[in-house]
């Protein structure tokens, strides 16, 4: 009496997709034959489990399993392959069981996609995506723009319309892989699948090729395309222009341009994400009497900033919505005034003779509270 599938795999009748192939997985893994060489005993469980998978992962023949069990598939139905749900004898094809599709799973993901879906090989294959570096100044990030740029690339053959065969002809179905771009041969205990070297793993063979793309279906050109730069964007951002990349093979789909933003260094402004920050200089007389002072912005207009009476140097200002435009947003980032207080150089004598009264007086009056307690710690650590 066969065995029943479920209890094969050790899973319930009502089962996943996803429960069935991780039951699969770890049965398969657990009986291959190259773990357990020479066992003819897990030759023959690796070959039930794999009957079984092959049967149960499919919805349709699961169903027909469900209703009529083994005598379903009797006759040479279902299951088929080297193996056979109703015959365990013969050698065993990886291509024709389900640990061929436990492979897909598994590598899918690393290998980009897995295996081609069984049918014939589309010649077709997609264009290589393009970058094109782009360098903006400050003022261009924080305002937009919109640029024409120019890129030399393949475009689609206007003479074959990217097919690659030459007007009044088209291309033929591969004799040797039928149109499957590839080619199985038997290694032992292993079927390897590798390109057909007769069309080079495209399925097709052009027979009178178009002379002015020489059967590649397209040629290299220049284009003018116009891109928008978004306000706000920043240093390093990507901008991706669907299908403007290359032009597939053979009329294939066209890959992707990405345009890589660099903000070049600006003479004034510092930016920190969505702000803006910037030192100014200012005379001792303003840090010490305190005045108004105007700076300029991103904006391209001017701002004012109060400078209080005894502002020291390294007092920041905060100028709340002067910065950075903010990316797909009416908002703003604010700008930080830095001051620094410079001391004059090159006095006349007059100027020398009322610094040194005001010295003197500056002393009387103490009126410089961080240097005279600074000292005072000095003259305390000197004893």
């Amino acid at each position: 009496m066969k065995k029943d599938y479920y209890d094969i795999l050790g899973v319930s009748r009502t089962a996943s997709a996803d429960e069935l192939k991780k039951a699969y997985r770890k049965l398969a893994m657990q009986y291959h034959p190259d773990k357990n060489q020479g066992s003819e005993e897990a030759e023959k469980k690796f070959k039930e489990i794999s009957a079984a998978y092959d049967i149960l992962k499919d919805e349709q023949k699961r169903a027909a399993y469900d209703q009529m069990g083994h005598a379903a598939f009797e006759g040479g139905g279902g299951g088929g392959g080297a193996y056979g749900p109703g015959g365990m004898g013969g050698g065993f094809d990886f291509s024709a069981s389900g640990f061929g599709s436990m492979f897909d799973d598994m590598f899918s993901d690393f290998m980009g996609g897995g295996r081609q879906q069984q049918g014939a090989r589309s010649a077709a294959q997609q264009g290589s995506d393009l970058r094109y570096n782009m360098e903006i100044s400050l003022e261009d990030a924080y305002k937009g723009l919109k640029k024409n740029i120019k890129i030399s690339t393949y475009g689609e053959c206007k003479s074959c319309h990217g097919s690659g065969a030459a007007e009044g002809s088209k291309p033929e179905t591969c004799s040797t892989c039928h149109g499957q771009g590839t080619v199985r041969a038997r290694q032992g205990f292993f079927t390897i699948e590798r390109a057909c070297s007769h069309c080079h793993g495209l399925g097709q063979i052009i027979k009178n090729p178009c002379k002015t793309c020489s059967g590649s279906g397209r040629t290299r050109r220049e284009k003018t395309l116009a891109v928008t730069i978004p306000a706000g964007i920043e240093d390093g951002a990507r901008i991706r222009l669907t299908g403007e990349g290359e032009a597939g093979l053979r009329g294939g789909p066209a890959g992707d341009l990405y345009i890589f933003i660099h903000i070049k260094p600006h003479k004034l402004f510092h930016r920190e994400g969505n702000n803006i920050f910037y030192q100014v200089p200012i005379p001792m007389a303003t840090a010490a009497l305190g005045d108004s002072i105007e700076v300029p912005a991103i904006d391209g207009h001017a701002a004012r900033v109060k400078i209080p009476a005894g502002t020291q140097s390294g007092k920041q200002f905060r100028l709340k919505g002067k910065g950075m435009s903010i990316l797909r947003s009416s908002g703003r980032g604010d700008m930080y005034i830095e001051v620094l207080v410079e001391t004059p150089v090159n006095l006349t004598k007059r100027q020398k003779e009322l610094l040194e009264e005001f010295g003197t007086l500056e002393k009387k009056a103490h009126s410089s509270p961080l240097s005279e307690g600074f000292f005072a710690k000095i003259k305390e650590l000197w004893g």
